[in-house]
């Protein structure tokens, strides 16, 4: 009982602040932190040819490498137990990244960077929820659970705090960890998760068995007066084409007018939103962005990137495709990374109109580095930037048009598009 309170009264603060360390699906795509690519052969750079460049620049590491010496000396002489040498070497590199206090850079294990590419398939054995995490409380909450899931069927509800997942409680733990150790197993498998229902202040033991699940990322219909409506749950290796089939089809109904909801939309892989926004925009748009000597002068600009020298990508449109009619995106706190690109890019050429509230502000980059063994790191590289040279990082998109959902619907897992106050505002901003 006295663990419950603790938890409860830091649960109270957590509900008070809005900085989160990162938006998990549970077992999908894990597309806040992973917008970027792996680096190691675009900058044609070996790790050992780094780690040569800086030895005289920062860390001492031959007086690390003494002090390191010295510590396996002791815990040879005077260890209890077996020392488990693979374990501890692979705790020096994130000890290592740890210290770097950014919550998006990470050393990978090779059996975790193993398992991190098979997140960007779109598919997995889990449950069926997307959850968040509060940087400073550490506190994991429910932010959507997908229709038809394990996690909707045992009654998991948006807002849900996750306390405990089987005996173990999981505030402040990674969450990569929460996610791949606990939540996702062999499927078939049960689990049982003990939420916090704030509403009402109780703790439910929901159990479930894990499943295969194939992720829709983009869903599509027509609505009334020739208005299509799309939304985007994440980005991964198949949202693009799904998105583009979407706007052919609705092209084809007879779409004149365009909502497209990124709401609670993590983000994910950079090459997906760049192609959905090429397939919207004109190639020829001009921006006034004097900070920036664009590579490509007659061609629009999606997104750009700029490192600790300030260099870096740029991004064009170039598909020949383009969908010229009114459109509104809506946005909220949860629309980070790439959904941010997606939006900031339409917003920066005047070719949408932002419909919700402010967005998460995650304006870094994160790319993977190779290493050796199957191992590997995830650091920040570089800032990213909207056309205009808006760096978004931290202060998030701010729509033209403000609402807040209704508060009663932001614990449903279905709201329908009747009850749904946001989406009545970006059709009422359409016509």
């Amino acid at each position: 009982m006295e663990s419950k309170n603790k938890f409860w009264k830091g649960a109270l603060v957590g509900a008070l602040l809005t900085a989160f360390a990162g938006l998990v699906i549970v077992g999908m795509s894990m597309g806040i932190f992973l917008i970027g690519r792996t680096a190691i052969g675009d900058k044609g750079q070996a790790a050992e040819s780094i780690l040569a460049e800086n030895q005289e620049e920062g860390l001492n590491i031959k007086r690390i490498t003494n002090k390191v010496q010295m510590l396996q000396q002791v815990i040879d002489k005077y260890y209890l137990f077996d020392e488990d040498t693979d374990r501890v070497e692979d705790w020096i590199y994130k000890g290592m990244m740890a210290g770097l206090d950014d919550p998006y850079s990470t050393y990978y294990t090779a059996d975790e960077y193993k398992r991190l590419q098979e997140d960007t398939k779109g598919e997995y054995c889990g449950i069926g929820v997307m959850v968040s995490q509060n940087r400073n409380t550490g506190i994991i909450t429910v932010v959507k659970v997908f229709e038809g899931t394990p996690g909707e069927e045992a009654g998991m509800l948006p807002g849900d705090i996750l306390y405990k997942v089987s005996d173990t409680e999981v505030t402040g733990m990674d969450l990569d960890l929460v996610v791949k150790d606990f939540i996702k197993g062999e499927e078939g498998t049960p689990v049982t998760i003990t939420v916090l229902r704030q509403e009402t202040s109780d703790y439910l033991d929901l159990t479930m068995n894990r499943r295969q699940i194939i992720v829709q990322t983009v869903e599509h219909e027509m609505l009334d007066d020739e208005i299509g409506y799309i939304a985007v749950s994440q980005f991964d290796g198949v949202t693009a084409g799904q998105f583009n089939d979407a706007i052919d089809d609705l092209e084809k109904q007879g779409m004149k007018k365009l909502v497209i909801d990124m709401r609670n939309n993590p983000g994910g892989v950079l090459d997906a939103v760049v192609s959905m926004l090429d397939y919207i925009l004109p190639d020829d748009l001009a921006v006034e962005n004097p900070d920036l000597a664009r590579k490509e002068k007659n061609k629009t600009l999606i997104v750009y990137m700029a490192d600790k020298n300030g260099e870096g990508e740029q991004y064009y449109a170039s598909d020949g495709h383009e969908v010229d009619i009114p459109i509104t995106v809506l946005v909220n706190g949860e629309s980070a990374s790439a959904s941010e690109v997606f939006a900031g890019a339409l917003q920066a050429y005047d070719k949408a109109t932002l419909v919700g509230t402010k967005t998460f502000g995650k304006g870094i980059v994160q790319t993977l580095f190779p290493l050796d063994k199957g191992t590997a790191i995830k650091m920040t590289v570089a800032h990213y930037y909207t056309p205009i040279g808006f760096d978004l990082h931290g202060k998030g998109l701010e729509p033209e048009v403000e609402i807040e959902l209704d508060e009663e619907l932001k614990t449903k897992v279905r709201i329908e598009h009747e009850e749904d106050n946001q989406l009545q505002k970006a059709l009422e901003t359409l016509k």
